[in-house]
């Protein structure tokens, strides 16, 4: 048992593939905060219950045009914005060429995949918030949010697929439609998020064999190395057992997914600048842990309720429940 879970054992890329997460996490950043500044939180707030009092957009609302023409032009000026800043600061380093695919499935355990529909997820969610404030119904938002969202990650793969340094990528193509379609289909179906994805981070201790890789600071690490990050499933159990539990409506049950011992993306190096590197068992992790979910705390502030909806992308550190392929299972008292 663990007193305080810290993954030590492994995690790395090749320099072919392992910035393209990063390239999708900035993207989302840029994106998220941006559209966080233009609009208002109390006028773009959507419940997801009825715990508190809001400014929420009835359900037969007409579309107010104004907000509408402020919405897409923002949509438009936060992506290109975004992309080209992408172009600039991180692909103009790297020789261009033909528009090609590199076949990364295999990389990573799959990490980076959760990560691409974790973005996919948010960015969907976020859209649909903004459309909703422009008067669309609940469905209308969904699916535009939902294609905005695809738009986005898909511009950013093309730019990686020609990128000589890279390619683009069937399967974060696809995992970025898992991550839209997961809300759309939730949103559609019950107009809330029953099941959120979630992200969190520990460090691995393993970014000082390969910092060039791994990132060399505690912001580099959170982004690049996947041995410390943990893809979550988030369960409200108040919203999937009825009206009638008597379970606490913030209440989440979440499962896991990570990864370890990873010093390369499909296998571990050897020597790392002429040096010999730990050899190390790559394995996948599974965990069972409780969590909050921020966005059903009732709260009278709608600022702070918007806060806690921009923080609810984060799992909370709580006890869990870990299996793993190489030492079965664990129990941690507080992991992150």
């Amino acid at each position: 048992m663990n007193l305080w879970k810290n993954k030590k054992s492994s995690g790395n890329r090749i320099k072919t593939t392992s910035q393209k997460i990063d390239n999708i996490f900035l993207g989302w950043f840029l994106s998220f905060f941006y559209l966080c500044m233009w609009h208002s939180p109390v006028q773009a707030h959507e419940p997801t219950n009825n715990l508190y009092p809001t400014k929420e957009v009835k359900p037969n609302a007409e579309i107010d045009r104004s907000k509408l023409l402020w919405v897409s032009g923002g949509h438009v000026v936060v992506y290109t914005g975004a992309l080209i800043t992408l172009d600039q600061l991180w692909y103009s380093d790297y020789p261009r060429s033909r528009f090609h695919f590199h076949d990364d499935l295999s990389h990573w355990k799959q990490m980076d995949k959760a990560g691409h529909a974790l973005t996919a997820y948010h960015f969907s969610k976020l859209s649909h918030q903004t459309f909703r404030w422009a008067g669309l119904t609940n469905n209308q938002a969904a699916l535009w949010g939902s294609i905005s969202g695809n738009v986005f990650l898909t511009t950013i793969e093309i730019l990686d697929g020609f990128s000589e340094q890279w390619g683009a990528s069937w399967s974060d193509l696809a995992a970025n439609i898992v991550g839209s379609l997961f809300f759309y289909t939730q949103q559609t179906l019950w107009h809330e998020q029953k099941v959120i994805w979630k992200y969190s981070f520990s460090q691995s201790g393993l970014e000082k064999h390969r910092p060039d890789l791994l990132g060399g600071n505690l912001a580099e690490n959170m982004l690049k190395d996947y041995n410390g990050q943990t893809y979550w499933l988030s369960f409200n159990l108040h919203s999937l057992a009825g009206e009638s539990t008597y379970l606490p409506p913030w209440l989440n049950i979440a499962a896991g997914y990570g990864a370890m011992g990873m010093l390369g993306s499909e296998k571990n190096p050897q020597t790392y600048h002429d040096s010999p590197l730990p050899q190390m068992t790559r394995y996948r992790q599974f965990y069972l842990s409780p969590d909050i979910d921020l966005s059903r705390i009732p709260v009278s502030s709608p600022t702070l309720q918007y806060v806690f909806d921009i923080l609810n992308f984060i799992k909370l550190p709580a006890p869990a429940f870990e299996y793993n392929t190489q030492t079965g299972f664990q129990f941690h008292w507080m992991f992150f």
